[in-house]
């Protein structure tokens, strides 16, 4: 543990005007108390009292350091205070007394003598003390420390103790899109920081299968801070009033400890929620383009299972049907595949008003959910003026592009409508959520749905057309391109670009895309696992050991095993990924295979056209991707 880790920007007060002892611990107690750690700030006083009671704190240098352990502290905590003028601390003192530092320590164990040698060793530097003067701002004063802790010492924790913890100062959520592999990955990651650092940390995950190791209100309450890495919407009413850091799930993995620094040096803002029961956690710092990513991955992920599931049943349908009994109507030829892929249908077939109701959601909170489910139940039959007049209830499918666009539509409507009755006298709150955002909302979005369907229709069309007509070259590029995305940085952005892109080609009959979108996906944990197998010398021990589950990651079609590694080497993993994804995904394109359900790995390639030969196209690019990882990476130490 270092000695930064105590202190928070909140605890230090620079130039106080405190004249007397008794106004200088009345203000280091207060101090100290921002740390959430003191139970009782009157007995913590009492025995800093009692300590100076046995001899004065006073250091020399002006210094002084009144400290005490009791057990109304939760857990260490270190305070400073700079009086604009010094003052006589105590009235044997051999000299006036300018620079406080206060240190809290639990009643078990002598933490708080191991706390006060390394301040010792760290004021015996007269140049450090004279910055500590001179420092304009709690941050700057803070830094002084850090930079003369990290020049004297290195990474030395200053006490081998184990940290009394009754509460956790800095707590966590993850939560990704598809809440499997990010949401974990950053989990481990914050709490292996939070070891390293003696600052333990809680995280919550908000995974696929719902909120595990959850927060309670007690160790929210005890807590220095909270950090929100998530990419989709988290619950965050309950963080009302504590300081919480939201940033993206991809932090959470990349630079933990820097994150639990922030939070434990108090350097993040409080955070006041709205009000509503399940606040969206948009942090003040997200940018426009991440706002709107997190709101499009909340919907995707929300459709995924609607896709997958109904996917693969629709995919069992034309495994086990006669395509020979009538071609017309293949997939519903035998009583089996009938079941099946009507089945199917019952979930794929609702896919975009899954798609816009919680892109809506996400955006206006359930208020949101009814207007975007109808919009996207309106791009899916095509909805539009011409037709109604004409007396027909659907038109050209709007397809998957108007079903995005419903949801954000539905969203801001929904939002447009909360900020114009606001002002409603409070007798009616009742009928705004229940009344007017509904039937207002649906009824806007539908006029907006028969506009825009037409032209988001004929997008759809002229999309499906030009995929269904690229043959030779053209058709090879796509496949070595949607491909190579799904390696660039598997699971985040582009990833999730080239797998709805698949889906949405999926949906509209054009089956090759997908199983291009796949094969791409499988190729990066296959090639690093081969490449620890066949060339142990270029991989660590750990390394190797975990290469073994990606095999087992990749032949699921889980890309994000090989985020660690692509994390620890980016500029030799992620290249020859790439090249080796690109080279399966354009062979694939070559083949001819087509693969009617989007996900599945290996379980699913009895149903994939010219299976055969989409075993050889990831073969191939994964053996190529591991040559050329095994040729660019570097011996490592084995020991």
């Amino acid at each position: 543990m270092r000695i930064t880790t105590l202190f928070s920007l909140k605890a230090i007060a620079l130039d106080s005007t405190a004249s007397t002892q008794e106004e200088i611990l009345n203000e280091l107690v207060e101090l100290q108390a921002t740390h959430d750690n003191i139970m009782d700030k009157a007995a913590y006083k009492k025995a800093l009292y009692a300590r100076e009671a046995e001899g004065s704190t006073y250091v020399d240098n002006g210094i002084t350091v009144p400290h005490a352990k009791s057990d109304v502290v939760l857990h260490p905590s270190l305070a400073v205070l700079r009086l604009k003028e010094p003052v006589q601390y105590n009235p044997d003192d051999d000299g006036k007394t300018d620079l406080l530092f206060a240190i809290a320590a639990p009643q078990n164990g002598s933490l708080h003598v191991d706390m006060l040698a390394r301040m010792m060793q760290m004021l015996m530097n007269e140049d450090f003390v004279e910055k500590l003067r001179t420092a304009k701002t709690p941050k700057e004063f803070l830094d002084c420390i850090d930079q003369q802790e990290q020049d004297q010492f290195g990474d030395e924790s200053f006490t081998s103790q184990p940290i009394p913890q009754n509460g956790f100062r800095v707590l966590a959520v993850t939560a990704c899109p598809n809440g499997i592999a990010h949401t974990y990955m950053a989990a481990e990651a914050l709490a292996k920081a939070g070891d390293k650092l003696e600052l333990p940390v809680k995280v919550e995950t908000n995974g696929s299968d719902g909120a595990k190791n959850i927060l309670t209100k007690e160790e929210i309450a005890a807590c220095d801070g909270i950090i929100v890495a998530a990419d989709k919407n988290v619950e965050t009413a309950r963080f009302d009033g504590k300081p919480v850091l939201f940033t993206r799930v991809d932090d959470g993995i990349h630079k933990p400890e820097q994150l639990i620094m922030q939070v434990a040096r108090g350097e993040v803002p409080v955070y006041h929620a709205k009000e509503k029961a399940a606040d969206v956690g948009t942090g003040a710092s997200d940018s426009t383009a991440h706002t709107i990513y997190k709101h499009l991955m909340n919907g995707v992920s929300h459709m995924l299972p609607f896709v997958v599931g109904g996917g693969i049943m629709i995919a069992l349908a034309f495994l086990l049907d006669d395509y020979t009994i009538d071609p017309s109507n293949f997939g519903m030829n035998t009583p089996l595949a009938a079941f099946f892929k009507t089945v199917g249908n019952a979930a794929f077939g609702y896919m975009l008003p899954i798609l816009a109701g919680f892109i809506a959601m996400s955006i206006a909170d359930r208020p949101g959910l009814a207007v975007g489910f109808a919009g996207g139940v309106l791009a899916m039959n095509g909805t539009n003026f011409a037709d109604l007049a004409s007396g027909s209830t659907t038109g050209i499918s709007g397809g998957f592009l108007a079903a995005l666009l419903a949801g954000f539509v539905a969203g801001y409507v929904v939002e447009f409508l909360k900020k114009i009755t606001e002002k409603l006298p409070a007798s009616l709150n009742g009928i705004r959520p229940m009344l007017i955002y509904p039937l207002g909302g649906i009824l806007i979005m539908g006029a907006v749905m028969c506009g825009i369907n037409p032209v988001m229709g004929m997008i759809n069309t002229a999309m499906t057309n030009w995929l269904n007509a690229m043959g030779g070259t053209s058709k090879v590029l796509l496949g070595a391109i949607v491909a190579g995305m799904m390696s660039i940085d598997m699971g985040g952005p582009c990833n999730k670009a080239a797998y709805v892109f698949g889906t949405a080609a999926l949906a509209s009959g054009n089956y090759e895309v997908m199983a291009a979108v796949m094969v791409g996906g499988m190729v990066p944990p296959i090639a690093i696992a081969l490449s620890t197998t066949f060339c142990p010398k270029k991989w660590t021990p750990d390394e190797r050991r975990n290469g073994i589950v990606n095999y087992v990651m990749g032949l699921c079609f889980v890309t994000e095993g090989a985020i660690p590694y692509a994390a620890a080497d980016p500029l030799r993993v992620l290249p020859s990924c790439v090249i080796g994804a690109a080279l399966s995904g354009a062979l694939s394109m070559t083949f001819g295979c087509a693969l009617r359900a989007p996900h599945g790995g290996i379980f699913v390639f009895p149903v994939v056209d010219h299976a055969l030969m989409y075993v050889v196209a990831l073969a191939a690019g994964s053996i190529v991707g591991a040559v050329i990882l095994s040729l660019l990476k570097k011996d490592q130490p084995q020991s």
